[in-house]
């Protein structure tokens, strides 16, 4: 008497017991469906239900009685491993729409300060301190953290000559947290250059307040508007004292 059991990838193992009577050769087929109710089956790390099996009994007087066993699956629950993934993305999702809206807010009473009351004390100072960029900074920081991937530096440099291609940089800002994190890169510069603009202003007494309303969402628009108004501005002031 022999016996063998034998298995392959998702469930598609067979079982053989192989009786052994030399004889004539007669052969006899039987096939018939099997449930199993207390064994355990995973697939893949999850549980598997509803596990059937076919059974297939072939009789030889030669090679003897062989009965082979196939399972079949008829329900596997990946229930816990989509609901972790559902619930990843979620918590991703939400961190960065809340990283967008903060930052949008945070920087909206500096611009306010500088168009509404660009000659008050307080308009000054603000625009002196570093504190915003520094909480900026690190908020960027923490979301770049969270939306870096092995591959992001192949997107990056996706050409053969290590420079940026549009597909890949398509690619990588499909991301909501890259999204997220380039939007704060954007406000952090945004504000730089509008606080350029308006030191600029106050030194040489140049109107900036359309600049920086401009350099909010337009900054290149908004940091050229004041070269034409710093310009415009020098030679109608020569002119005017030299009438």
């Amino acid at each position: 008497m022999g016996f063998s059991l034998s298995s392959s990838c998702l469930a598609t193992s067979s079982l053989s017991i192989k009786i052994s009577k030399p004889c004539c050769d007669v052969r006899l087929g039987l096939r018939s469906s099997v449930f199993t109710r207390s064994h355990k089956t995973n697939l893949l790390g999850q549980p598997v239900h509803g596990f059937t099996a076919d059974a297939s009994r072939n009789w030889s007087f030669i090679t003897g009685s062989r009965i082979a066993i196939k399972p079949k699956l008829s329900r596997v629950n990946f229930s816990k491993n989509v609901q972790g993934v559902r619930a990843s993305w979620l918590a991703n999702a939400q961190v960065a729409s809340n990283a967008f809206t903060l930052g949008t807010i945070a920087v909206l009473p500096f611009y306010g300060l500088m168009v509404l009351a660009p000659k008050s004390e307080l308009t000054k100072r603000s625009m002196q301190s570093n504190i915003p960029y520094v909480v900026l900074g690190l908020l960027y920081a923490y979301l770049l953290y969270l939306s870096w991937t092995p591959e992001t530096m192949q997107l990056i440099f996706a050409s053969k000559y290590w420079l940026p291609e549009l597909p890949g940089i398509l690619k990588m800002f499909s991301s909501e947290m890259t999204l997220a994190s380039a939007w704060i890169h954007l406000l952090v510069v945004d504000l730089f250059a509008a606080r350029q603009v308006f030191h600029d202003g106050v030194e040489n007494k140049i109107e900036t307040r359309h600049s920086v309303s401009l350099c909010l969402f337009f900054c290149p628009i908004g940091v050229l508007i004041h070269v034409i108004t710093k310009a415009l501005t020098n030679r109608v002031g020569p002119a005017k004292h030299g009438s």
